[in-house]
């Protein structure tokens, strides 16, 4: 309690901490090339001196003009705290108001070092998305949290505090932007230079919202995709003998060795970095490790014909892989792979988020610092090769799908073979796993919804745990076949949960729900929070119905030319709101990466009183229905099904229904008029 009383006192400066430098025995971000000239590092040091009196100055500023030409950014790792970096129980953050208290856990949760991929450099996951830009911002946000009443709401620009500002007890503790930048200048290269300089920031997606959960955010949704990919793609749900092959074990790729072993497949996963495939090892969720091709090879042989499922983790590149399952099929005969997939950071494809297969980890990290033009151009060979591997195993019979990373889309602009013949602007040669899986799910209403328990106690886990099937179990009785098939998938996934080890940092879960389970859910915990339990934050990720324009991913599915549009998500972010949201954020980037997605996502803290549950029923019901309705303007019929449905439910909703032009004879007409 001592240590987050003095971690939310201010900036520590009579005296200052000692600079310690980078921990050599954590992982730390690649080195940035922001390409600065003379006077931008002038401004970049002039702006992060803001924060600290001139009295300071002098030996800040040599430190942070040496950060800055040694890492491409200015951490100020000497005021990285020395406190064990976790989600401490809710009552012991030095607060005046809870809604403070769950925002400071949720914070620390996303820097605790089992949790986040960079944790001195504010990196949760992706590679580079940030919590804050330094430490500084960190520092100053605990403070202005502990010091926040219920009139008082803190507005974050890009990482920077901008300060308390009054406002009512109905409104978020907490209003967050990310990226914000001009659509004009929203370019990868520009970024490098404003990050460079502390003036905007890559919150990724629940990075700089304060919303993750470590990988079990993803397990889950990639067990889904898995399972609904054997669905469409092998006409069956028992994927037993069945090999998906993809890659990267660092943030939230390395859930994909958990999610293959809970559908019942043989996943193999390359990853060129030792660090995090021994991490997944030593967690349990990889049940394998080999850096040996040849014996890799044999084990999916193996696993493929007893039909066992197993996690294995290739300690390779990816392009290696590919290339040697195309030698075998070749020479055998035997296709060893039935599906595959890639999650490599690719939203981020120059800065350590795709290492190319000509060079080693080491070799990699040297050259995208010292010669980035050199190192862009072995990423596209790369990416060439992989592609071309492939595309020849695709047309063998493998099945391959985007995940959402920017794989086709940084293939295509490398120069590789993953056109599609008379495609629109969000279509390849194989479809993103929204397109062709998740999309249908989406336009249902059903995406990743979440809940953290505050007290840190596994017992209240196990409870909501149980109250979340059990609503689902009531619900599903009288639903529509698809919706049912949606809710078994997902009460078996939380009655199974707790056996499969998922919580990594905060008690959390994670569960794909429609409008009605997500509002029923969270009355039903909130129930079991006044009756003498400790609070609950309820969040989603942004990757939902309703939270992300991205023409890439979430809404690649939408072809009424609205893909490249962000009405939705911003709407989104305003109407969460003022319906009830604890905090809320809006970030530009995320998934497929910068100035490619705009998204958002909110955190509400249900305390057990009835205040909590009006603002959870009025926002969740809106957080949802807005997507739907969007997807069902669109013209997605299951989306067109999902809001007649819920408007019968709800009277209070009206939505603008689309006629479908039902004679295409009367375009040709009007058209050649």
């Amino acid at each position: 309690m001592s240590n987050l009383k003095e971690l939310c006192s201010g900036l520590p400066l009579d005296p200052m901490p000692s600079n310690r430098g980078r921990d050599p025995s954590v992982p730390h971000a690649p080195v940035r090339t922001p390409n600065l000239t003379p006077e931008e590092e002038r401004l970049a040091l002039r702006n992060v001196l803001r924060y600290f009196p001139p009295s300071h100055h002098n030996i800040l500023a040599a430190e942070f003009a040496q950060e800055l030409r040694q890492y491409g950014h200015i951490y100020m790792y000497r005021f990285c705290p020395l406190i064990h970096m976790r989600a401490y129980p809710i009552d012991q953050y030095p607060c005046r108001t809870r809604q403070a208290a769950s925002i400071m856990l949720m914070i620390m949760n996303n820097l605790d070092h089992a949790v986040a991929q960079f944790p001195q450099e504010l990196v949760t996951y992706g590679g580079n998305g940030q919590v804050f830009s330094n430490w500084a911002q960190f520092r100053l946000v605990m403070y202005y949290l502990s010091e926040m009443t219920e009139e008082q709401t803190l507005v974050m620009y890009s990482g920077h505090p901008a300060g308390l500002f009054p406002s009512l007890p109905s409104s978020p503790r907490a209003i967050i932007t990310n990226g914000m930048v001009i659509p004009n200048y929203s370019s990868r290269e520009q970024y490098e230079k404003m990050f460079a300089l502390g003036v905007s920031m890559y919150g990724q997606m629940t990075a700089g919202s304060y919303c993750y959960i470590g990988p079990q955010g993803i397990v889950h949704g990639t067990m889904l995709t898995v399972l609904n990919a054997g669905r469409r793609y092998l006409g069956s749900d028992d994927l037993r003998g069945r090999v998906l092959v993809t890659s990267g074990l660092g943030g939230m790729s390395g859930a994909q060795a958990k999610a293959a072993v809970i559908a019942g497949c043989v996943g193999v996963i390359a990853e060129v970095d030792e660090v995090p495939l021994r991490k997944r090892h030593e967690q349990g969720w990889l049940m394998e490790v080999t850096s040996d091709i040849e014996h890799c090879i044999q084990r999916i042989r193996e696993a493929k014909r007893s039909k066992t499922p197993l996690s294995l983790g290739y300690h390779g590149n990816i392009v290696d892989l590919w290339e040697r399952l195309l030698t075998e099929y070749e020479r055998t005969g035997e296709l060893l792979v039935d599906l595959g997939s890639d999650q490599t950071s690719l939203h981020n494809p120059f800065s350590g988020g795709y290492y190319p297969a000509q060079l080693s980890l080491h070799q990699a990290n040297q050259l995208m610092a010292t010669d980035p033009a050199r190192f862009k151009t072995m990423v596209h060979e790369s990416l060439c090769r992989q592609v071309a591997a492939i595309n020849k195993l695709s047309e063998a019979g493998m099945f391959f799908w985007d995940y959402g990373n920017a794989f086709l889309l940084e293939a295509q602009r490398a120069g590789a073979e993953v056109e599609k013949e008379g495609g629109g602007a969000t279509e390849f040669r194989y479809p993103s796993y929204v397109q062709h899986i998740m999309g249908d799910i989406f336009s249902l209403g059903f995406g990743p919804f979440r809940w953290v328990c505050t007290s840190g106690d596994p017992r209240d886990l196990t409870l909501t745990d149980d109250i979340a099937a059990t609503v689902l179990e009531e619900i599903s009785a009288n639903v529509t076949e698809r919706v049912r098939q949606q809710y078994n998938d997902n009460i078996r996934w939380i009655r199974e949960a707790g056996k499969h080890s998922l919580v990594v940092g905060s008690q959390a879960r994670i569960l794909y729900s429609d409008q009605k389970g997500r509002v029923c859910i969270a009355l039903a915990i909130n129930q079991a929070i006044a009756d003498r339990r400790a609070p609950v934050v309820i969040s989603r990720d942004h990757h939902d119905v309703s939270g992300t324009d991205s023409p890439f991913r979430e809404t690649s599915n939408v072809y009424d030319g609205s893909a490249f549009c962000a009405d939705m998500a911003v709407q989104n972010f305003v109407g969460d709101a003022f319906r009830g949201a604890t905090w809320v954020s809006l970030h530009n980037g995320g998934g497929v990466g910068w100035g490619e997605v705009m998204n958002g996502g909110f955190g509400l803290l249900l305390d057990g009183t009835e205040e909590a549950a009006k603002r959870a029923s009025l926002m969740l019901n809106w957080d949802v229905s807005n997507g739907v309705a969007r997807r069902c303007w669109s013209g997605n019929s299951n989306a067109y099904e999902t809001i007649q449905r819920t408007m019968e439910e709800q009277r209070q909703l009206r939505v603008t229904m689309p006629y479908p032009v039902q004679d295409e004879d009367v375009l040709d007409r009007a058209l050649l008029s």
